[in-house]
């Protein structure tokens, strides 16, 4: 279960629940017992229900103040100060390297 749809459609994760919250707020706001449980308790059913390899089921949830969020996180004068994201493969070692590019097409 994440909440970066991007990041979990690169990791290709067996299977997963995405819900549309701040990063780092994937089951709720603080403070909000009831709606985490409720997010936590649908993403257990999600997990059961999928069927298909890869697959992302998108869980509904409102964060309390509307999707303000959005564009705040993705402000670029100086919220956010990291590097774009980009398709570059960045690997530990030279082994990881080789190990990847052996198996690209598996």
């Amino acid at each position: 279960m994440a909440s970066a749809l991007d990041i979990m459609q690169a990791g290709n994760p067996p299977r997963a629940a995405f819900v549309d919250f701040p990063l780092g707020h994937t089951v709720g706001p603080p403070f909000d017992p009831e709606q985490q449980y409720r997010i936590v308790r649908d993403g257990f059913r999600a997990f059961e229900a999928i069927s298909a390899p890869g697959e992302i089921v998108h869980l509904d949830g409102t964060w309390p103040s509307g999707d303000d969020w959005k564009a705040q996180a993705a402000r670029a004068d100086g919220g956010d100060t990291r590097s774009p994201r980009d398709e570059t493969p960045r690997y530990q070692t030279e082994e990881d390297r080789r190990l990847a590019e052996a198996h690209a097409g598996d």
